[in-house]
């Protein structure tokens, strides 16, 4: 999170033991005196095996929040300081006998903010959308300072309530149609996700790492582009703003891609970015994380802590393997196109439910060790992870703090590639988490994708797709 001023004072604790109660107020936390938390426990069952458990812990919040030592150095390279911190950080994992969640406070002025907070979390505490529910409580508007923040919403189509009876006929027997294609694309997205823990893999490319990649440190970096260039795509072309997203991504890939490939080449011509340096067939598949709560989008934390509640708290994620397609193409908005038909033909599928459904079946079944080494391998087949979380609409501030932007990304999962988007306001963050060892130069994969959105943006409007005022 970058902030617009520096944190001062006794204030900083005191929003943060906000931000603390507002972490523990989950199903197995206690509301007695004093702050009292989740951590995890090794415990001896029966027979003999350990175990882990959610046990109530009291929390220091000194060992929580550290307020990071600043070299008198980092004004010559505050940005790259930033960067270090946080890949230091991915060496280290969280302590599970204390709940497992930390803050740090940077007053680092960069090219971005004034300071910043990092906030790390273990995965098993909630996805992003718990997470984003709780940073949003803890939030208020700059403009209402009493009033919650508020996200953008879907507008509701009107619908006709007396349709005639062709229209009714036509209605059921699209709909029967629609019902078999949709059990078609079930039963083969499902399988290609079986098929991932065996023998269907990633086509090895400059970007695929071998095994283990997920023990290494993390590089990560991102870069703010403009919201507005997202919308504008979107409305020209009467798409989301996650099919410019997934267009752009792919589009950005397939120029990295295409330099490395070319950086490889013997002939002596060098990594031409325009010279068609790619193979023809390129397997590359994205894991896209999807909430699969029957309460979509970001929620009050209150209703997620409920326990009946449609809007759980927790992991509640389905997976969606997601073929990219890496090539160089005359026409740019062709990336955004694919994108699209790949991403309705992927809504017209049950293969978020069902993977989620599967990973809970074999939880039960086989215990959380035997699950988690078949879903790494499974998740390990893939190239890349790839996630779009909506954020506040309007200006908010963290406890009186300001806030001008907010990135989101994760470490440990096993694809050398992590590519989040993150709104707020009028901004979009794009972060990437990357093993550093297959991809030595992010900052340049976060180029190749922004200026692919330029370039989208630019031949929009050059053609007159987009109203303009």
């Amino acid at each position: 999170m970058g902030m617009t001023i520096k944190f001062r004072g006794q204030r900083r604790k005191n929003g943060l033991v906000r931000l603390d109660l507002a972490i523990l107020r989950r199903p197995h936390a206690s509301h007695g005196s004093g702050l009292v938390g989740p951590c995890a426990e090794v415990l001896d069952d029966k027979d003999g095996v350990k175990i882990m458990k959610w046990v109530r812990t009291k929390v220091d919040l000194d060992k929580h929040v550290i307020v990071a030592d600043i070299d008198s150095n980092y004004t010559e390279s505050p940005d790259k300081f930033l960067e270090d911190y946080i890949y230091n950080l991915t060496k280290t994992s969280l302590n599970k006998l204390k709940p497992m969640w930390d803050l740090h406070i940077l007053n680092v002025k960069t090219s971005n903010a004034e300071s910043v907070l990092i906030l790390r979390v273990h995965h098993s505490l909630g996805d992003g959308i718990s997470l984003m529910s709780l940073l949003l409580a803890c939030s208020r508007q700059i403009a209402n300072p009493q009033a919650l923040p508020t996200l953008p919403t879907k507008k509701n189509l009107e619908n006709n309530n007396n349709p005639s009876f062709i229209r009714r006929f036509t209605l059921r027997f699209i709909g029967l149609w629609w019902l078999l294609q949709l059990l078609w694309n079930t039963i083969v997205d499902v399988s290609l996700f079986i098929a991932s823990a065996f023998f269907l893999k990633d086509t090895k490319t400059p970007i695929r790492a071998p095994p283990g990649c997920e023990y290494n440190p993390r590089r990560i970096v991102f870069r703010i582009v403009s919201l507005d260039d997202f919308k504008l795509v979107k409305n020209a072309m009467k798409l989301t703003i996650n099919d410019v997203a997934l267009g752009v991504t792919q589009a950005g890939l397939s120029r990295y891609l295409n330099r490395r490939y070319g950086e490889n080449r013997d002939d002596g011509l060098g990594s031409n970015v325009h010279r068609n340096n790619l193979p023809k067939k390129i397997r590359l598949r994205a894991n896209l994380l999807v909430n699969v709560r029957p309460s979509p989008g970001i929620q009050d934390l209150a209703d997620m802590m409920e326990k009946n509640s449609e809007a759980k708290w927790g992991n509640w994620l389905g997976y969606v393997f997601v073929p990219f397609t890496i090539a160089l193409k005359d026409d740019p908005l062709d990336y955004i196109r694919d994108a699209k038909a790949t991403i309705d033909r992927k809504k017209h599928s049950l293969e978020a439910l069902c993977t989620f459904s599967i990973s809970g079946l074999l939880f039960s079944l086989f215990g959380i060790k035997s699950t988690t080494a078949l879903l790494h391998r499974i998740f390990s087949s893939t190239t890349m992870a790839f996630s779009n979380v909506v954020g506040p609409s309007e200006e908010i501030a963290f406890y009186n703090h300001s806030m001008t932007y907010l990135a989101a990304t994760t470490y440990g999962q096993p694809n050398e590639l992590m590519v989040n988007f993150q709104s707020y306001v009028n901004k979009m963050t794009m972060v990437l988490s990357v093993d550093e060892t297959t991809i030595p130069d992010p900052l340049q994969l976060c180029d190749d994708i922004a200026e692919s959105l330029k370039l989208i943006k630019d031949v929009v409007i050059e053609r007159g797709l987009a109203n303009i005022h």
